[in-house]
């Protein structure tokens, strides 16, 4: 899983391998180590969630210091999953601004070689001349 942070934005990609293991887990995780302290390091997770009504379909985030988690609606990341949408999209409301949040594909690179693009959705501008 990818992470990517920009000013108050927060986007995921994942490959076919992480979606299998979320449908199937309910989680996905990665953890980036800074120091050899317990606490230099961060965990951010991809967390499914079923029957939770006040989730609904909307996407949420929860923090807590070294983890941050993304949560979706079991049923949306099983739609999601299944059909031929990029991602998934949100804006939270923090109460000192507004947080962007994605969950994308990892799609292959169309300059990148078969092995390069191990474990990657299929790119949906493939095969077409620039």
């Amino acid at each position: 899983m990818k992470l990517r942070i920009k000013g108050d934005s927060l986007r995921l990609r994942i490959s076919p391998g992480e979606m299998s293991q979320l449908l199937q887990s309910g989680r996905i995780e990665e953890t980036i180590h800074f120091g050899p302290q317990r606490d230099a390091r961060l965990t951010y997770a991809l967390l499914t969630a079923s029957g939770d009504p006040a989730l609904g379909t909307a996407m949420t985030v929860r923090y807590q210091p070294q983890e941050v988690v993304v949560v979706l609606a079991a049923s949306q990341a099983r739609a999601w999953a299944a059909g031929t949408e990029v991602g998934l999209y949100a804006t939270i409301n923090t109460g000192v601004g507004q947080l962007e949040l994605a969950v994308e594909k990892d799609f292959a690179c169309l300059d990148k070689s078969a092995p390069e693009n191990h474990d990657t959705f299929p790119h949906p501008n493939q095969g077409t001349v620039c």
